[in-house]
């Protein structure tokens, strides 16, 4: 049996217990040991103990385990807990990265728009950027291809009120696709793309657990392609809400996908001028 060893510390240099703060959403506070300042944005159970995820003023993020006096709060050391049941951290950012805006009600939706090219591009927009659209008023339509892209813009009959952006698949130097969106010309529509075949490949493989998208060769159906290359069932729609599963936010998007989005929905969302 252990024998008892008394603290024979002094009292005056013993440190005081820190006083324990909870790790509410926002809470800016710095770890001690690296000097890493930041916004608390979740905290996890992990099986090493409870950490806490904070994010810096260039959108950073760290995480760190929430040790007793880990932490500094407006010059004090504290610890921090995490918040009780009745007080749960809320994100502090949407899914797109978007500062979060609590309580927020859905903006009137505006005479612009934002034109995909089919169902799965409009329900990876939603996933993301979902939040930040209902906020903006902005609707995201699909059109089953963009083959009638100019026929498409004339009807919609584009202004400086209602502005149209279109997010365009394979959109590279001597594609189909870039042949049809360069006969629209008008300034009131905004054009832009990502370079991949289909917007699955703008996930990235890292979050769906592969190590890279399939080639699939010439000829081909590029998503039945893709499930037998990677040993799925070949029933496309069920694979793509596997992928789609895998999508918890901006950090799952390649950035030429994100890039595009973010320009569309500042383009549409702007003052006329």
């Amino acid at each position: 049996m252990r024998s008892y060893q008394p603290d024979l510390t002094p009292p005056w240099k013993r440190s005081a217990p820190a006083p324990e703060v909870p790790a509410e959403a926002d809470l800016v506070v710095e770890e001690v040991s690296t000097g890493f300042c930041g916004a608390v944005i979740r905290c996890e159970k992990t099986a090493q103990g409870p950490t806490v995820t904070l994010e810096d003023r260039f959108g950073k993020h760290r995480v760190f385990p929430m040790e007793p006096r880990g932490f500094l709060l407006e010059g004090r050391v504290v610890t921090l807990v995490r918040p009780s049941a009745a007080a749960p951290v809320r994100p502090a950012r949407t899914a797109s990265g978007s500062v979060a805006v609590p309580g927020a009600r859905a903006r009137v939706a505006r005479a612009g728009r934002i034109y995909v090219e089919g169902r799965h591009d409009a329900e990876l927009v939603e996933r993301v950027w979902g939040d930040d659209l209902r906020i903006e008023g902005v609707v995201v339509e699909y059109l089953e291809g963009i083959d009638d892209l100019p026929a498409v813009v004339r009807e919609f009959s584009p202004g400086p009120d209602a502005r149209l952006g279109v997010l365009v698949d394979h959109l590279v130097p001597g594609s189909k696709e870039s042949r049809i969106a360069d006969q629209v010309t008008d300034g009131n529509v905004l054009v832009v793309g990502h370079p991949y075949i289909d917007v699955w490949e703008a996930v990235k493989p890292s979050s769906v657990g592969i190590t890279a998208w399939p080639v699939v060769p010439r000829g081909q159906d590029w998503k039945t392609g893709v499930c037998r290359a990677l040993g799925w069932p070949e029933n496309t729609g069920a694979a793509w809400q596997h992928i789609l599963s895998k999508v918890h936010s901006y950090r799952d998007l390649e950035p030429s996908l994100l890039g595009s989005v973010e320009h569309l929905i500042d383009f549409v969302t702007a003052p006329p001028e």
